[in-house]
């Protein structure tokens, strides 16, 4: 077939870029790669499918003058299908168009749609063998019969756009989505530009920004209404356009700006739509989650999940759902397209009764699908011998179902507040939520179910949501609203005699308090609540009581009451085969050894409750026991083992997102990374533990964290900054009524006063410190607090009482077998000898009995240090 005439040297149908053409970087390379005449031989067909308004006629336009650039292409010719128009543009029309710009005069082109397309191949094949290439850029298909005819033999290229895959065209296939968050305001802030190179609003308020970017769901088209909405109103501050789009009911008419309307577009897929999928489209309007599973789809509907699959994926199709390549069950829409299937469903129910009445059977028939299932998934958390639904294979099933759901059981609980539903979903999430350590999220389902429980009047239920709220606030560090809570939940057990609520709720009362510290009145609730689960029979209450009674009794540093409680606690724990019961009495066993010094003991303690949890799959328990390993370890001066427990506690913890976890683990691995001479390491870790344990309002952590920050900073020879860090954890013992925390923190701050040569203050801090130790009967305590006195007596050159200050560390160090502090206090009371003019043979033996302790503690180079002092002692 003869060519009518050449192609002319510049095809100028392909319209400029914008200037805010923004973050499509990574899809131009891919297309543009196939596109690459060094890529490969034949014809490059490529298609860019994606959801209305999100970019893909600008991008195809984008890679249109790229490819120019790159002189891969002699022209570039663009013709729009308008296929989702009510009269898309057929395939013969497409061609006559094509035809003219391939220099075909008018009335050469013949009338049927073969033989357009002959001429129209013939003509490509002519500019082939003359060695030029075009590519056709075919917007807005609806149909692989409306681009099937446009496809060229060879050597030139098509990029196709359309709202649809289009599988029938063998094309390379390219998905677009909406833009990433920080392109999506990089677009907004450069459209404003170019109506005003002066608007500063996106700079001057980049929170605003960032809100009212997710507002429009990262869609191109949203987001250039949006400009030109506050382009046209230059004195709107961002702020107030974001209240605007807020409000998910009024959130498309907020995106009209007279010549763009978001609706508009999204109304016109639906006429494309079956009316089958239409309304699978209005039902998914019902789901308040980001996500459906295709079972929970099928219980909306109310059909066979193999019915509605199909239905699924021709919504996916029309790009008005996206199915999880993770998940395949899985499908949710764009934001805006939730707002507009939901706005649908509202129309619909207004305009008529009987889809009203639909609506509400599907939205029951929803709802009872989470609430079962929920309740099933949460059967599996519950302590052995209880019935466990078998609607899920075991635990890690229903952990898997609660992952893929969480987000959808909190939307449905937030949009059914002070209703059952969210009484029932509240009570049923809590144990997975605590297991997986979501905490916010674990006091707002809490205190919904509270809130459900009282706007029900439910009397039977109330009692439990105010001990179920106070736990979760407990597990916040939120202990003073903790205790509140689980004392209204007694008051209402006790109003209706109701004795194992009445054990439960004392049993919360007394750990909230021990949280508060305040450790006897944590023993009689604990006492309390033993007594109760006995009388009710409960033996894994009993077993729980003993347990918590001994961690009460470990405050109140009775040690071996302590460790009596615990063992009880797990003999009771192995009668009822509760393993993870078990392995907690082993984890409390074993830093209850470590307070005794019995440290073998306490290291296979927390081993076996580590292998225990691992067995369980808790996590959260698998890092108390690394975390409990690695101070077991650092007493029995294994620190390098040590500081590897607490990275592997620390590990486990970030992997969950447990903040309070890190906070914990950091401390630790700073106390080891100190005792191994690495301070400025172990600094770095007790400024994040710190820094953590502010973001989750623990006050005793933060204790904690500036009390250890104080002793690293002592050893670096910061002493002013380490005074600062020990005064600062004195304050804040102070303000938690911690009577142990602040002992620590007065010796702290005795040592750092001592560096700055300090000693009367000095000693005034070591007074205080051995005082309060003596309350607390601390007799560990007791003897560093002796050993510093000592110290700080030397300084002020108090003779006797240096002496005796370090005769008494000694006399209690040696008695708690402490031999490391042993072999440190031998040391500083051979020093006061030296001091005062003692006789050589009292400073000789003195460094001998400290070179003898460090050896019986393993230090072998500290060992070897008071050895040498001993042998170079003058006079001797």
């Amino acid at each position: 077939m003869q060519a009518y005439a050449a192609v002319p040297t510049a095809l100028n149908s392909l319209p400029g870029l914008p200037q805010e053409f923004t973050g499509r970087e990574d899809e131009l390379a891919k297309i543009l790669f196939m596109l690459d005449p060094r890529s490969g031989s034949g014809a490059a067909v490529g298609s860019v499918a994606g959801l209305p308004g999100v970019g893909k006629t600008t991008l195809a336009h984008a890679v249109g003058h790229a490819a120019l650039d790159k002189g891969w292409f002699t022209g570039v010719q663009m013709v729009n299908l308008r296929g989702y128009n009510p009269t898309p543009v057929p395939p013969e029309d497409a061609l006559e168009a094509l035809l003219r710009a391939l220099g075909v005069a008018a009335e050469h082109i013949p009338p049927t749609l073969d033989e357009r397309e002959g001429l129209y191949r013939s003509q490509l094949d002519a500019l082939a063998r003359e060695g030029q290439r075009v590519l056709i850029l075919a917007d807005n298909a609806s149909t692989s019969d409306q681009v099937r005819p446009l496809l060229p033999a060879r050597h030139h290229a098509v990029l196709v756009t359309s709202r649809h895959a289009l599988p029938g065209l063998g094309a390379r296939q390219f998905n677009l989505h909406s833009l990433q968050p920080d392109a999506a305001v990089d677009l907004l802030h450069q459209r404003l530009k170019v109506a005003d190179p002066d608007d500063r609003r996106v700079a001057d308020d980049p929170a605003a920004a960032d809100e009212l970017a997710a507002l429009c769901g990262y869609l191109p088209l949203a987001l250039q209404i949006a400009a030109a909405l506050l382009a046209d109103d230059p004195d709107q501050p961002l702020s107030e356009r974001v209240r605007m789009l807020t409000d998910a009911g009024t959130r498309l008419r907020g995106l009209d700006d007279g010549e763009r309307n978001l609706r508009a577009v999204f109304d016109e897929c639906l006429t494309r739509l079956s009316h089958q999928e239409a309304d699978l489209y209005r039902l998914l309007g019902l789901h308040p989650g980001p996500d459906i599973s295709t079972l929970a789809a099928a219980a909306l509907t109310g059909r066979p999940a193999d019915k509605i699959a199909p239905l699924l994926r021709q919504l996916v199709r029309a790009r008005l759902l996206t199915q999880n390549s993770q998940a395949r069950d899985r499908w949710f829409m764009h934001d805006l397209l939730r707002v507009h299937a939901q706005e649908q469903a509202r129309t619909s129910m207004d305009r008529d009764r009987v889809p009203r009445r639909r609506y509400e059977q599907a939205r029951t028939r929803l709802t009872d699908y989470y609430v079962r299932h929920s309740h099933a998934a949460d059967t599996h958390f519950r302590r052995p011998g209880e019935a466990v639904s078998t609607l899920f294979a075991g635990l890690e099933q229903a952990l898997a179902w609660f992952d893929a759901e969480r987000e959808n059981l909190l939307a449905f609980i937030h949009t059914h507040a002070r209703t059952r539903t969210a009484s029932t979903l509240g009570f049923s999430l809590g144990r997975y939520l605590g297991w997986r350590r979501r905490l916010q999220d674990l006091v707002t389902v809490r205190a919904h179910a509270l809130e459900a429980c009282q706007a029900l009047g439910d009397t039977l239920n109330l009692a439990g949501a105010w001990n179920n709220l106070g736990t979760a606030l407990r597990e916040l560090k939120r202990h003073a609203e903790a205790l509140d809570a689980h004392q209204a939940a007694l008051d209402l057990f006790q109003q209706t005699g109701d004795t194992q609520g009445q054990a439960s709720a004392w049993n919360n009362l007394g750990t909230a308090l021990r949280g508060l510290t305040r450790y006897a009145e944590a023993y009689d609730a604990h006492q309390t609540a033993l007594d109760l689960f006995q009388q009710a029979g409960d033996t894994h209450g009993r077993a729980s009581a003993w347990n918590n009674l001994g961690t009460a009794l470990r405050g109140l540093k009775r040690y071996a009451e302590a460790y009596d409680a615990c063992q009880t606690a797990l003999d009771l724990c192995q009668q009822t085969g509760d393993t993870r019961g078990q392995a907690s009495a082993w984890n409390n066993l074993g830093t209850v050894l470590g307070e005794l010094k019995r440290y073998a003991e306490a290291y296979d303690a927390c081993q076996t409750a580590l292998d225990l949890f691992q067995q369980t799959g808790d996590t959260r328990g698998q890092a108390s026991a690394w975390n409990n390993l690695g101070s077991v370890l650092g007493g029995l001066k294994r620190h390098a083992e040590a500081r590897d427990a607490c990275q592997a506690a620390l590990d486990l913890c970030q992997q969950t997102g447990d903040t309070h976890g890190q906070a914990s683990a950091w401390n630790s691995l700073g106390t080891v990374l100190g005792e191994l001479k690495r301070y400025a390491e172990a600094y770095d870790a007790c400024q994040t533990a710190l820094d953590l344990f502010q973001q989750t309002g623990d006050t005793h952590g933060q204790a904690s964290a500036w009390n250890n920050l104080g002793t690293v900073l002592g050893e670096l020879k910061r002493h002013a900054e380490a005074r600062d860090a020990s005064q600062t954890a004195l304050d804040l013992s102070q303000q938690t009524g911690d009577t142990h925390g602040q002992a620590s923190a007065w010796n702290s701050l005795g040592t750092a006063l001592g560096g700055l040569k300090r000693y009367a203050e000095a000693y005034d801090a070591h007074q205080a410190a051995l005082d309060l130790f003596q309350q607390t009967g601390d007799t560990h305590g007791q003897a560093v607090s002796w050993n510093n006195l000592g110290v700080a007596c030397r300084g002020l050159e108090r003779e006797a009482e240096a002496i005796s200050a370090g005769e008494n560390a000694v006399a209690m160090l040696i008695q708690e077998g402490d031999w490391a502090r042993t072999g440190e206090a031998w040391a500083e009371l051979a020093a006061t000898l030296n001091a005062f003019g003692a006789e050589p043979s009292q400073v000789q033996e003195a460094w001998e009995q400290s070179a003898t302790a460090y050896l019986r503690a393993g230090d072998d180079e500290a060992a070897a240090t008071s050895r040498a002092n001993a042998e170079n002692t003058p006079g001797t």
